[in-house]
């Protein structure tokens, strides 16, 4: 299958730069898969969308202030890093600008020797492993000398960092945002248990897939970066009674379906686990896990618009996209979103 079919076309006045005043505000266009039908709503209207008995599952991530700038320490030369992964205690692997600066050895300051960074691993595609060198506590030095990693078609400067997090977002660990989430407020989540929904967090700590275009031909050559996970025995065991039950599993992004899919996956049900996934959701997959999906409106050619052309039909997402950009709908990170029911 060719990433070429994945394509299409996005004036670039349509790329979100700032998110809007209230979340749940933003435009919602309801697909759906089964007839590629549209309707047009208002991002709160998806509470008449849940039905008692349904389950939806957020991923609780929280984003590390993770992009940090400083100066090799040999040359002055001004270097970016880009926290991805905690690979063990202090040693993280991170992206790195200028690469070719940056060597095993290599030691970059932050904020006048606050915090160091040893090189200590030199991978391709400017991915390096550093040790961290700081006393005190790591995440409040972040928080100090660092900045959230906006994606690189956001120009904007974020005003509120807080609005690159979710309302309920607490497990510290992501490099992006789980967008699809932004657009909840805490009174929504509120209504929505009213309903006599449930409301579940699982956890992926979204990584470098996020910044990564897919730069082959051919899908089946692409190569996801895992990312971890985790599910607690309390999820587990009210997803799998809304499955016996028969009620619905409806994701809210892209990052909670590859969770619920890569563990109904590996056990054929859901129970407390984690590890790390590289799933490649894209058109012949098999849905196990998700009913229905709450998501944003995604990059051409990304493995994010293949996941929900697997869910609700390549021509169905296309021509929803098509719909989307003539509507003059909001795209990307801080965009509208979509229900795909």
């Amino acid at each position: 299958m060719e990433v070429e079919e994945f394509n299409y076309e996005l004036p670039e006045e349509l790329i979100a730069q700032t998110p809007l005043e209230k979340r749940d505000s933003s435009r919602l266009m309801v697909l759906n898969k089964k007839t590629g039908e549209v309707e047009h709503k208002v991002f709160s209207d998806i509470l008449s969308y849940l039905q008692e008995g349904d389950t939806l599952v957020l991923n609780d991530t929280k984003v590390l202030p993770a992009r940090l700038i400083g100066v090799k320490e040999e040359t002055g030369a001004v270097i970016e890093v880009l926290l991805l992964k905690n690979l063990n205690q202090d040693n993280w692997e991170c992206l790195v600008k200028p690469a070719r600066r940056v060597k095993v050895g290599t030691i970059i300051s932050f904020g006048d020797g606050k915090l160091k960074m040893k090189c200590i691993l030199e991978k391709e595609e400017g991915i390096r492993h550093f040790e961290l060198l700081y006393s005190g506590i790591l995440l409040e030095i972040l928080e100090e000398l660092g900045t959230m990693p906006l994606p690189p078609y956001i120009h904007e400067k974020l005003q509120d960092q807080s609005r690159y997090q979710t309302v309920y977002a607490r497990e510290v660990g992501s490099s992006a945002a789980p967008t699809a989430g932004l657009h909840f407020t805490k009174e929504l989540l509120e209504e929505i248990k009213k309903k006599g929904v449930a409301v579940e967090f699982i956890t992926l700590h979204v990584g470098l897939g996020t910044f990564r275009p897919v730069s082959v031909e051919k899908i089946e050559d692409h190569k996801m970066h895992s990312e971890y996970y985790q599910m607690s025995k309390e999820v587990a065991d009210v997803l799998n009674s809304t499955k016996k039950r028969g009620g619905r599993i409806i994701a809210v992004g892209t990052t909670s379906t590859r969770t619920l899919e890569t563990i109904a996956s590996l056990y054929g049900e859901f129970q407390e686990c984690s590890g790390w996934t590289n799933i490649f959701i894209y058109p012949g997959y098999q849905f196990k896990a998700i009913d229905c999906l709450i998501t944003n409106f995604h990059l051409p050619k990304s493995t994010l618009v293949m996941l929900v052309s697997a869910l609700a039909g390549k021509e169905n997402i296309l021509n929803a996209y098509r719909i989307a950009v003539e509507e003059k709908y909001r795209f990307f990170s801080f965009g509208d979103a979509m229900l795909i029911l």
